[in-house]
């Protein structure tokens, strides 16, 4: 395993105007519900215990900013889709999340989760496109590499870049990872250095 990285929870905001000061670059982690982010968050920063796992959709609720080596914050937003709860709460996380991605001024880097086991859905589709619209930085990142045959997760990666190109020219860049394994660990965090360094 590879060195953990110094992190620690900062705190959880339930709007845009609670998040801690923008002092630091900031990378979101956002997907479907379920898409296993807290996992890969635990995964890039070595510590298991970090953002809290479940297997009930919808678990992250609020915007959770997370201190890495006092040097940028890796923020956990709530999913998107599948989760059990009413269309109000739905809607409020909603208004949230984009009133967050839209005006925060240091986010630097969306990264959108997508589960590479699963063909194409028209929800991720349409939230990557959506970003690409605003003109948001944003990279793909497929996860649960490990619980797919390799050529039907290349084929549903394929084929989602393929959806893809009916709406952008230039196609985000991907990363492939397996949270258990800790693969795509040393790419993305080697990514992250380097997106700081070029703004700094």
């Amino acid at each position: 395993m590879q060195q953990p990285l110094q992190a620690q929870f900062i705190k959880s905001a339930a709007q845009l105007e609670q998040c801690p000061p923008g002092n630091y670059p900031e990378f979101a982690f956002i997907g479907r519900s379920n898409v296993g982010k807290s996992s890969l968050i635990n995964m890039l920063t070595g510590n298991k215990k970090l953002a809290k796992t479940s297997s009930t959709p919808g678990k992250t609720q609020l915007i959770n900013h997370f201190l890495i080596e006092n040097n940028w914050y890796l923020v956990d937003l709530p999913g998107y889709g599948f989760a059990k709860v009413p269309l109000k709460e739905k809607a409020k996380w909603e208004k949230m999340t984009w009133d967050y991605i839209e005006n925060r001024q240091n986010l630097l880097y969306v990264f959108v989760l997508i589960d590479c086991r699963i063909p194409p859905q028209k929800i991720d589709l349409e939230f990557v496109n959506k970003l690409g619209e605003k003109g948001i930085p944003l990279k793909l990142v497929f996860t649960k590499w490990d619980k797919v045959k390799p050529m039907k997760g290349q084929k549903n990666i394929d084929d989602f870049k393929m959806a893809l190109t009916e709406r952008w020219e230039i196609l985000p860049e991907h990363f492939i990872t397996s949270s258990e394994k800790g693969v795509g660990r040393l790419e993305m965090l080697n990514l992250i250095e380097e997106i700081i360094s070029l703004n700094n």
